[in-house]
């Protein structure tokens, strides 16, 4: 079973609550959006074609237990499941990096699935499959990307019709400034004062790093 691989790398994950920790990276090729903000657009096209059995022996080389699987969309490859399945029965930490516009009852509930909502600014928001939010469990995690104030208000209209499911299994919720558009301290101070009780969210990955260096 083969799966088309845009890289695999080691780095620190630079965002949800497992922000800071060593993790390998399985970036597959190709994405169904197209997003106006996307940083990963050489993923879409990219890509080598991997037996399943490969992708294991490269991440075991890399000797870390925390793996997340993002692309582009994995979701839209065939043999994700089968992947995501075969690193859960191994001992690997799962996480799903899923552009929530496809049914998460594909992966493996073990796994975190990390579930963008995406907002106006976008240009995908008519995309979004909010069938998923019935589907959460405490491992899963929402994520929404904010740039100005119509995003945030599109966000907290989700987050108030979810929220009764989303506090009962106990599953965090992200907001995130999109960087270098959406200032971070005015999103934090917009869920300060709202009370909103969701966790912000920076991409720890593009504050250590260039912002465009590929493999970190």
């Amino acid at each position: 079973m083969q799966l088309l691989v845009n890289e695999i790398f080691h780095s620190i994950q630079g965002e949800s609550t497992h922000s800071g920790f060593p993790c390998t990276f399985i970036r597959l090729s190709g994405c169904n959006l197209r997003c106006s903000w996307c940083d990963t657009k050489y993923a879409y096209n990219e890509g080598k074609a991997y037996d399943v059995a490969e992708i294991i022996d490269r991440i075991a080389d890399l000797e870390c237990n925390l793996v997340e699987v993002t692309g582009g969309e994995p979701l839209i490859q065939e043999t994700t499941p089968h992947l995501l399945r075969t690193l859960l029965d191994i001992g690997y930490t799962v996480l799903l990096e899923t552009n929530g516009s496809i049914d998460i009852g594909l992966a493996d509930p073990r796994c975190h699935r990390i579930v963008d909502i995406k907002c106006p600014s976008s240009r995908m928001a008519d995309k979004n499959y909010l069938g998923n939010l019935e589907k959460f469990t405490a491992l899963d995690e929402l994520k929404f990307v904010i740039s100005n104030s119509e995003d945030y208000v599109f966000a907290k209209k989700i987050l108030a019709t979810a929220l009764p499911h989303l506090e009962t299994v106990h599953a965090t919720v992200n907001f995130s400034p999109l960087f270098g558009i959406m200032d971070p301290r005015t999103l934090a101070e917009w869920i300060l004062r709202d009370r909103l009780p969701v966790r912000f969210n920076m991409q720890l990955h593009k504050l250590l790093w260039d912002p465009c260096t590929r493999g970190v």
